[in-house]
């Protein structure tokens, strides 16, 4: 792969500059692609060998630039050397570039780019996503979805890089709502609703309830004292609310499987109503834990009573809070787990919840808090169904179906499909998990199905659809071809410019492990359609 030029590049450099190869690898990058015209294959930054020099005594760059480069001798790697602004640039010997990188896209198949030196040395790690993280009974809204997409993500490339990854659904399953869901149930619930459509029937409940009780105190007093028949350990109110809960996650995984997604365990704030008062015990042991006037316990992180700084972990009826519960499954997941990191995966809104989180963990003696990260998202707006605004993730899916039908209809070279339901809503899950993943995870976005289901484009749909036509080919004509061919064949530009292109995988896997945006191989796979590259190189010409 694009590594063994590198390295290569790194061993020539290596013996001129006085530094070990392996410290070299890094710095050379694979170049894009230009509009304008033919690049050489990789690049040195002279600018990055200088980072740890000040200002004032750092030589000119571009005469240290030009140096180096004359110091170096092309071989039969290498066929040319040439300097940029700041940069010395290494083209590779064309035969050798496109014999090296087709052999292992061949050979290596799905796991091409994966085995770069960019990632050799670097220790398999234990690693636990928590994402998607739907409240019961309440709306799995845009946030929930978002959160389900993006931590999918992140957990197929950690998994990828040969990381053990735990995945976990941490279901908001505890607190007042199910004082609320309880009683309403008792007043307004139906047994054979409830079995026959879970999700739906406990969300009417729900909203049905929280009208009552906004006019009838009677409601609001008996659901704050359900859930207190709750955190006691009440038997038949916990019966009740576990039907909710397992009802509710055989719901969950069979719409999860039509998104693709699955968990090593569905845990929720339930499972630490007793270990959340062990946490209040160790906070209060530690003099951490403080009364206020109304009854309720607070934790101080500024030390000082800024009040942006001050956490509730305790009503005054002294039932546990989100908090505090995030505390204990926090604790019991390293107990378990022993992991080398943690990642949340929610919206932005939840940024102050997680840094206090953490920094509580921090002065409860917990040194490993540092292992824990929030990998925040944006709001996206207008999300809607043809019924109205996004209630459940089925509503979605069952959105993206029916639009992807009406739209491969209106395609006149659509071919007769055995099940068009089916490729419709694989093909329109992919268009929307595109357009979710192609920007900053932290931006806001404005939603439009119709920009999700164009067919031309920057879409996740001609994605699909340039990817069908290339599997065509390949049951057309056989791949056998690839293991026997002319390299002289493949040196005009558009072959070059996809070579070049395909040698930036790696690179690009690297940059999306370490900073969790998966932009960066959206943009790659859009780039590499035939289309858009054969399009840059018509701009050169």
């Amino acid at each position: 792969m694009a590594c063994g030029f590198r390295r290569s590049i790194a061993c020539q450099l290596s013996r001129v500059l006085d530094l070990p190869p392996e410290s070299l690898i890094k710095s050379i990058s694979a170049v894009p692609i230009s509009r304008k015209e033919e690049v050489a294959d990789f690049q040195l930054s002279v600018d990055s060998l200088l980072e740890n020099n000040n200002d004032h005594s750092r030589p000119d760059i571009q005469l240290q630039t030009m140096r180096l480069a004359e110091k170096l001798k092309c071989d039969t790697v290498v066929s040319e050397i040439s300097t940029g602004p700041g940069t010395v640039n290494f083209k590779i010997n064309r035969e050798l570039l496109t014999k090296t990188v087709l052999q292992e896209v061949i050979e290596d198949g799905s796991k091409y780019g994966l085995k770069s030196e960019l990632f050799s040395g670097l220790p398999q790690k234990k690693i636990v996503v928590e994402f998607s993280s739907p409240n019961v009974a309440k709306k799995f809204h845009v946030g929930h979805l978002r959160s389900t997409i993006i931590g999918n993500f992140i957990a197929n490339l950690k998994e990828a890089l040969g990381h053990q990854v735990t995945r976990v659904n941490y279901l908001g399953d505890w607190g007042m709502q199910f004082g609320l869901l309880g009683t309403g149930f008792q007043l307004f619930g139906y047994e054979e609703k409830l079995q026959s459509n879970p999700l739906q029937h406990l969300f009417e409940v729900y909203v049905q309830v929280n009208k009552e009780a906004a006019d009838d105190k009677n409601v609001a007093k008996s659901a704050h004292e359900f859930f207190q028949r709750l955190e006691l350990g009440d038997t038949q109110a916990l019966a009740l609310w576990q039907k909710f809960r397992d009802l509710s996650i055989e719901e969950y995984i069979r719409i999860y499987k039509r998104l693709g997604v699955r968990f090593d365990e569905y845990s929720g704030e339930s499972f630490y109503r007793e270990k959340s008062q062990e946490v209040l015990k160790l906070l209060d042991s530690k003099g951490l834990l403080q009364k206020t006037i109304k009854g309720t316990a607070v934790v101080d992180l500024s030390g000082n009573g800024d009040p942006s700084s001050i956490c509730t972990v305790m009503r005054s009826d002294g039932t546990s809070l989100y908090a505090t519960r995030d505390l204990a499954a926090a604790i019991d997941r390293m107990d378990k787990y022993n992991f080398d990191k943690m990642i949340y995966v929610t919206d932005k809104g939840q940024k102050k919840h997680f840094q206090q989180v953490f920094q509580m963990l921090q002065i409860m003696g917990y040194d490993w808090a540092e292992r824990c990260q929030h990998v925040p998202f944006g709001v996206v707006q207008g999300m809607k169904t043809r019924r109205g605004d996004v209630t459940f993730l089925e509503d979605v899916l069952n959105e993206i179906r029916l639009r992807m039908l009406q739209n491969m209809a209106s395609i006149k070279t659509t071919r007769e499909l055995e099940n068009p339901q089916e490729t419709a809503e694989r093909v329109g899950l992919a268009a929307l998990i595109i357009q979710d993943l192609r920007g900053f995870l932290l931006s806001d976005y404005q939603f439009s199905w119709d920009r999700v289901f164009q067919s031309r484009g920057d879409t996740g749909v001609f994605l699909q659809y340039t990817h069908a036509r290339l599997h065509s080919l390949e049951e057309t004509f056989g791949c056998g071809y690839l293991n026997d061919f002319n390299t002289a064949c493949l040196q005009e530009p558009q072959s070059v410019s996809i070579l070049q292109h395909l040698l930036r995988f790696d690179e690009v896997l690297y940059r999306s492990a370490r900073d969790l945006q998966p932009r960066h191989i959206v943009s790659y796979l859009l780039t590499l359609r035939p289309d858009f590259i054969f399009s840059e190189l018509s701009a050169q010409s």
